[in-house]
């Protein structure tokens, strides 16, 4: 594969010297010791080494090179001597290099592939060192200059700037051999028990390693050749650059095994970490299946803590923190990626930090932000500590600690798709609610501690009311029911309807002396045509009018509402409150404005132009007003008027907790055929 020279019939000479007696050699400290002789040699090849230079990696400490593996090479030093011998002794001669190289692999057979290389590098490493040391200190040193002449390596300095092309492609055949090295290295530490030898990728790597092994310790027979007629030199070879050619071709060549078996490496390393996080994944879900004395166990995995190092998380005033300040107490895990909205965190904080304190709970928020770590960059760096400081509650260091195994966990059993989730672990850390972000909307703290079965409980109790409707959104609510007026709510950013509408209903209102209170809650995703319509509301007094920050909250009720009800299994057609917060939706994903009347438990709604009309037709409904109310007689009014035709639509965000599979028509009671509709706004 690395050449068609590479035929079978020279790969099965190759493999036939092998024969492992399952020793082994720690080769690692072996290939430290080679990898500084020969760095300390390949950088200074040049004119000012050539002339004596010392060179700037003559300072390099060679400290690192432990006493491991000044034991073990004492034990391997007759073989590093032989195969050093032989090497010298076969290009001294000059011998075939292929025919050197089998010698070799058979001194080494019953070594491994790694060990194989790696001796015979430091056989090489031995010669050059020798060599390259007497070459720097022959102008200093009277004893390596008395070694130089008997060498002639004197001659080298004569043709110091001639010979920078053979040394130019020494330099690159010794770092391509060393990288080859290096990665046979690395594939004997791979972890046996998330990979086999006996499977792809594996098994490719273990094929091709003994080519591998083979253009390695062939390239260090050449490197040898090299030297030893640079040593022994002529003229005739100086001006030569057939020997620099040979050099370079295999530097080519063992270049390209090391790509390839980088590839390799890179698919075995893929395996290894889908395995580990298979293998955490498992665990993970293990943990939450077991019950645990305390919620430790299962906020360590989740953070990808260890019990010596738990302190990934920050505070509330942002300084690191040890988990034992979660432990035992309830957590609300709040999930989602850096697009979460500053109204969301403005309304947690409000929920946290003081109704929390008011009513008397006990509970910690912790974010856990799910991002690609592919796609990180300094503007998403960025981005996590904006949001990041502005958070009063826990948050994690860095998204980085968040394993895969913990991503894959959020979005396969706790449902996270986009938009952000709250999961509830009671202080055993159980799993109490796979989304309490809906509860939390729609109740606040009175939901804790945010059960599925709290949830279950508080719809029980709950009817389809303006109180619930608007909750604390209308600081007035309370004296309007109390004094028995008429409550109406309406939306859309059609100006000119809007006026219609608030004037006509308001002289309706004053004609039957009856107290109205009309309320302006704009519509859902349309942020900057909402502020300009409140403004003009405001302008010319046409009713109260919401801010911004009130406005999107209602709507995101509404929606919570809805997928709280749905995550239930209500269905739409005995379960009131589902089916009026769809139709309130369905009017919102219309064109026209709409609204919705209250008094006591009385309640009306309809579209734009039906709800205009009907109040522009006042004269044909007054008299039943008087008798049995405003509510009633415009609701028996709307019930007769039969429309020709209608358009409802409902738009709803993706989400997890899952949408009912079939939605009924608020204006004529059929089902709707069901759609996706994808919508992005930036306002």
């Amino acid at each position: 594969m690395f050449s068609a020279s590479d035929d079978s019939a020279m790969m099965k000479q190759i493999q036939s010297t092998h024969s492992p007696d399952g020793r082994f050699l720690d080769v690692k400290p072996i290939l430290q010791v080679i990898d500084n002789v020969l760095r300390h040699l390949t950088p200074t090849i040049d004119h000012h080494a050539l002339n004596g230079g010392q060179g700037h990696m003559d300072a390099i400490d060679d400290s690192s090179a432990t006493m491991d593996s000044n034991g073990m090479l004492e034990a391997l030093a007759f073989l590093v001597h032989k195969i050093s011998c032989e090497i010298s002794c076969k290009c001294s001669g000059g011998g075939d290099a292929h025919a050197t190289t089998m010698v070799l692999l058979n001194t080494l057979s019953s070594y491994s592939w790694d060990a194989k290389v790696v001796l015979t590098l430091a056989a090489f490493a031995v010669n050059f060192g020798e060599c390259w040391l007497v070459l720097q200190l022959c102008t200093t040193n009277s004893l390596a200059k008395s070694v130089a002449l008997l060498k002639q390596l004197p001659d080298i300095l004569e043709y110091s700037h001639t010979l920078k092309p053979h040394f130019d492609a020494l330099h690159k055949l010794i770092k391509a051999m060393m990288e080859v090295t290096k990665c046979i290295v690395e594939f004997t530490e791979l972890p046996s028990q998330y990979i086999s030898s006996d499977v792809p990728p594996m098994s490719i790597a273990v094929a091709h390693i003994p080519t591998a092994a083979y253009w390695t310790i062939r390239s260090v027979v050449a490197c040898a050749a090299q030297i030893t007629s640079l040593v022994g030199m002529r003229y005739e070879f100086v001006t030569s650059t057939s020997e620099a050619w040979e050099l370079s071709s295999l530097a080519h060549k063992v270049c390209s095994i090391h790509e390839h078996l980088q590839k390799i490496l890179h698919l075995c390393h893929q395996h290894i970490d889908e395995k580990k996080q298979t293998e955490a994944y498992e665990g993970l879900k293990h943990s939450f299946g077991t019950p645990q004395l305390d919620n430790s166990k299962i906020l360590l995995k989740i953070f990808s803590l260890s019990k010596e190092d738990p302190h990934s998380l920050l505070g509330p005033d942002k300084t690191k923190v040890h988990i034992e300040v979660l432990r035992r107490k309830h957590v609300l895990l709040l999930i989602s990626d850096l697009d979460i909205t500053h109204e969301e965190i403005q309304v947690l904080e409000s929920l946290y930090k003081y109704d929390r304190v008011a009513s008397e709970v006990n509970y910690e928020i912790v974010w856990l932000p799910i991002v690609d770590r592919s796609a990180w960059n300094d503007s998403y760096q960025q981005k996590f500590l904006s949001l990041q400081s502005v958070m009063p509650w826990y948050t994690v260091n860095h998204p980085s600690i968040i394993e895969p195994a913990v991503v894959k966990y959020t979005r396969e059993v706790w449902n996270f798709v986009k938009k952000p989730i709250v999961v509830t672990l009671d202080p055993l850390g159980k799993m109490t609610c796979p989304n309490a972000l809906n509860m939390l909307w729609i109740w606040g703290n009175t939901a804790f501690p945010f059960t599925t079965d709290r949830e279950a409980s508080l719809w029980k109790a709950e009817a389809w009311t303006v109180e619930l409707l608007v909750d604390g959104l209308e600081p007035n609510l309370s004296n309007w029911v109390r004094q028995e007026k008429v409550i109406c709510l309406y939306g859309g950013e059609e100006m000119e309807w809007i006026e219609s509408f608030t004037s006509a209903t308001k002289n309706v209102a004053q004609f039957l002396g009856i107290g109205l209170e009309m309320v302006y809650v704009g519509k859902n995703n349309a942020k900057e045509r909402v502020k300009k319509i409140t403004g003009l509301i405001n302008e010319r007094q046409l009713s109260h009018a919401w801010q911004d920050a009130n406005v999107w909250f209602f709507w995101k009720r509404l929606e919570s509402m809805l997928f709280s009800k749905t995550q239930h299994g209500k269905t739409n057609e005995i379960d009131v409150i589902k089916q009026e917060v769809m139709t309130l939706l369905g009017y919102d994903g219309s064109e026209q404005g709409w609204a919705v009347f209250f008094s006591g438990t009385n309640m009306v709604r309809a579209k734009g132009d039906k709800v205009l009309n009907a109040i522009q037709s006042f004269e044909q409904w007054e008299g039943m007003a008087r008798v049995s109310g405003f509510i009633s007689a415009i609701r028996g009014h709307l019930e007769g008027i039969a429309d020709e035709h209608h358009c409802t639509r409902l738009i709803l965000p993706g989400i997890s907790g899952g949408i009912a599979e079939t939605v009924v028509c608020a204006e004529c009671g059929r089902t709707m055929e069901m759609y996706f509709m994808y919508r992005c706004c930036d306002e």
